[in-house]
């Protein structure tokens, strides 16, 4: 086999890998974004606020859509794979959990 013909499927290979990971990483970001709005819709319905701001925002929609997945399956509208309705609820459920651990570990301190 040529030598020419090894470096040109050796590039190639390369391109269809990198093409391969950024579509990946690109849909990482996209479902971590859906996940942070999610989560960041349910702390404003939420009295008090989820620690941790976005980051937090995020881990709540993250959660939350697996929780809600869990509870009421694949219900609604899908986007980046997280079915909106349900990850929203669980979400909601989620930071009403957070706020009644974080009201109880603050009644306790005192």
């Amino acid at each position: 086999m040529p030598a020419g013909l090894i470096i040109a499927l050796v590039l190639l290979a390369a391109i269809i890998v990198g093409i391969w990971l950024t579509f990946n990483f690109m849909a990482v970001l996209v479902t971590l974004a859906i996940a942070a709005i999610v989560g960041w819709v349910a702390d404003l319905i939420v009295p008090g606020k989820l620690p941790y701001g976005w980051l937090g925002a995020m881990v709540a929609g993250l959660l939350g859509s697996w929780l809600g997945g869990l509870l009421f399956g694949p219900l609604g509208p899908e986007v980046a794979d997280i079915h909106i309705v349900p990850a929203f609820i669980g979400a909601i459920i989620l930071a009403f959990v957070v706020q009644f651990a974080i009201k109880r570990g603050a009644a306790r301190r005192t």
